[in-house]
């Protein structure tokens, strides 16, 4: 995989910081630090990084160990992708009320609608995942709401008209 510059430059804090704590020289140091900038690939700079800690000892906190990707295992924590936030949990409902419309004939649409909504609403405040599901649910809700709006005003408009 090739390295990014946020990759060469995670890689040169960590180096930065081995150095400021005394586990590298400063010709080593130098050395590293251009290889870094150097470097195509991700595997290289997880090289140059393999035997620091990553980061300032007394700050970082124990973690649990990651599991690494099959086709690096060497990668450290420091250049494996963020995880994906998790997804909201109302949003979650309003897509499965939204589907259930069909089966329900439209009964969970206006439930939809509300959990639709107020997901949009979380995840716009929170950051979590999940708005493609809210907006499915909202959809699918207002399809069912504007269907029965007009089932009952060709009902009303019928029972209207009939001698």
């Amino acid at each position: 995989m090739l390295a990014s510059h946020a990759d060469r430059e995670r890689a040169v804090d960590v180096l930065r910081a081995g150095f400021a704590e005394g586990r590298l020289q400063q010709a080593e140091f130098d050395r590293r630090v251009a290889r870094a900038y150097e470097a195509r690939t991700v595997g290289e700079l997880s090289q140059l990084v393999a035997d620091l800690p990553q980061g300032p000892v007394a700050i970082q906190p124990a973690a649990p160990p990651v599991q690494a990707y099959p086709p690096y295992p060497a990668v450290p924590r420091t250049f494996l992708p963020a995880p994906p936030p998790p997804t909201n949990g109302k949003a979650v409902g309003a897509m499965v009320c939204g589907v259930l419309t069909t089966m329900t004939m439209g009964v969970t649409g206006i439930p939809a609608v509300i959990l639709g909504h107020s997901a949009r609403a979380e995840i716009r405040r929170t950051g979590e995942g999940g708005d493609g599901f809210a907006l499915a649910g909202l959809v699918l809700g207002w399809l069912s709401v504007a269907g029965w709006a007009v089932f009952l005003v060709i009902l009303f408009l019928a029972a209207v008209t009939s001698p």
